[in-house]
C-alpha cells in the first residue's frame, strides 16, 4: 500500500512539473519580438538585445535595406514591430495604403542637415543651384522646411508637411530642388550645390551632423522617431517593455555616447506626441 501511494506521489509530482515546465516554456515563447529596422540604428538594437535578455526578453532584429519599406515587413507579419522612421513617415505611408499602423513609443530625433562638398556656407550657394532631396513625400517636405529655416525659399502658406514642386510658395534664388532616392543623397552631392540628407544615411555615409552647413532646429519637433506596431498591439505587454527598455537612461545614455549628437534620445508619451502632431498640422 505504501509503494502504492508513493507511486502516486511521484506521479502527481512528474505531472506537476511537467505542466510548470510547459507554462515556462510557453512564457519564454511569448517574451520573444522580432524588430524590424534599418542598418543605422543596429549598434543601438544591438544594445537593446543584451539589455532586454536581462530582462527576460529576446530580441530578433531583422535589419532591412533601403529596398524594402519595414512597414510593409510589419502589415505582412514578417516582423512584430519596427523602429525606423518618424511619426510624419508612418502618417503619410498609412495615407497612402489604407493601413492602421501606430506608435507605441518614442525613440530619437535623427535632424536632417544640408550638406555640401562645394560651398562651405548657405550664402554662397547660386542663383539657379540644385538642391537635392529625398524623394518620399514627409522627407521630402521636412527637406523644404529646413530650406525655408535657411532662407532659401517659402512654403505654402498651407504647407501639409509633405513634399512637392507645388509646395514652394516663393523661391527667389531660382533653386531647382531635384527628388532623388533617399539612399543617393549622399552620393548626388558631387553633381548638385548641396543634398539634404537624413541623418541615418548620413551616419552610414561617413558623415556627421557638424559636417552640415545647416540642420534642422525647431522643424524636428514633428519628426520623432517611433516605435510602430499594428494598432490591435498596442497595448500588448511584451511591445511595452521592450518601449520601456529602449527608454531606459542605460538606453539613453548609450545613444549620446555611442552617436554623438547625431541623434537625440527623445522620450515622451504619446499624448504628447500627438500634440506635437496636432500643433505642426495646424501650423
Amino acid at each position: 500500500m505504501k509503494k502504492i501511494t508513493i507511486f502516486v506521489i511521484l506521479t502527481l509530482i512528474i505531472l506537476l512539473t511537467g505542466c510548470s515546465s510547459n507554462s515556462t516554456n510557453t512564457q519564454e515563447k511569448d517574451e520573444k519580438i522580432k524588430v524590424g529596422i534599418r542598418n543605422y540604428e543596429l549598434r543601438t538594437w544591438e544594445f537593446l538585445k543584451k539589455q532586454a535578455k536581462k530582462e527576460g526578453l529576446e530580441i530578433e532584429i531583422v535589419n532591412f535595406s533601403s529596398a524594402y519599406d519595414p512597414n510593409e515587413a510589419l502589415i505582412n507579419g514578417d516582423v512584430d514591430v519596427n523602429a525606423f522612421q518618424h511619426v510624419a513617415y508612418l502618417d503619410s505611408f498609412n495615407s497612402k495604403n489604407n493601413t492602421n499602423l501606430v506608435p507605441i513609443g518614442t525613440t530619437i530625433i535623427a535632424p536632417i542637415g544640408l550638406y555640401s562638398t562645394k560651398y562651405k556656407t548657405i550664402d554662397k550657394i547660386p542663383n539657379g543651384a540644385q538642391i537635392a532631396v529625398p524623394n518620399d513625400q514627409s522627407n521630402w517636405g521636412r527637406a523644404l522646411l529646413l530650406l525655408q529655416e535657411a532662407k532659401l525659399l517659402t512654403v505654402v502658406d498651407d504647407f501639409d508637411g509633405n513634399g512637392g514642386a507645388d509646395k514652394i510658395k516663393d523661391n527667389p534664388k531660382k533653386l531647382e530642388i531635384v527628388p532623388v532616392d533617399s539612399a543617393s543623397t549622399p552620393r548626388v552631392m558631387e553633381d548638385t550645390a548641396g543634398s539634404v540628407i537624413n541623418n541615418g544615411v548620413a551616419v552610414e555615409a561617413g558623415l556627421s551632423l557638424k559636417d552640415a552647413l545647416i540642420h534642422e532646429n525647431k522643424t524636428a519637433k514633428p519628426y520623432i522617431n517611433i516605435i510602430a506596431a499594428k494598432k490591435e498591439n498596442v497595448e500588448n505587454k511584451t511591445f511595452q517593455k521592450l518601449v520601456n527598455i529602449y527608454q531606459s537612461e542605460e538606453t539613453e545614455k548609450f545613444i549620446e555616447d555611442t552617436y554623438k549628437g547625431n541623434y537625440i534620445p527623445t522620450f515622451i508619451t504619446l499624448d504628447e506626441l500627438s500634440q506635437y502632431k496636432e500643433t505642426y498640422s495646424n501650423k
